[in-house]
């Protein structure tokens, strides 16, 4: 992929069983040269699960893309990229 100085949405479901895998994507796409913005659903952002605390991902997150994770609409609708990944995105 050529992500170079691409700006990436990135927005996290409360699909908490892929979370590690898909922080291991993030980690890619940073590799790359992509800038990754951050953005948790409300569920994602404050539920801990049998895979994780809330907090704890919420720390990683924000340790790789170094940017402070989005979880209101307000600050999201403020976000200027150039792709939006929503992540995981569960099929049933």
């Amino acid at each position: 992929m050529k992500l170079k100085n691409k700006k990436i949405a990135f927005g996290l479901t409360s699909s908490f069983y892929a979370f590690k895998a898909t922080i291991i994507e993030m980690k890619k796409i940073i590799s790359e040269g992509g800038e990754i913005f951050p953005i948790m659903s409300k569920g994602a952002y404050t539920t801990n699960s049998k895979f994780g605390n809330a907090a704890d991902y919420i720390r990683k997150i924000e340790y790789i893309t170094k940017k402070k994770i989005i979880n209101g609409m307000e600050e999201a609708e403020e976000v200027e990229a150039d792709i939006m990944v929503i992540a995981p995105c569960s099929r049933k």
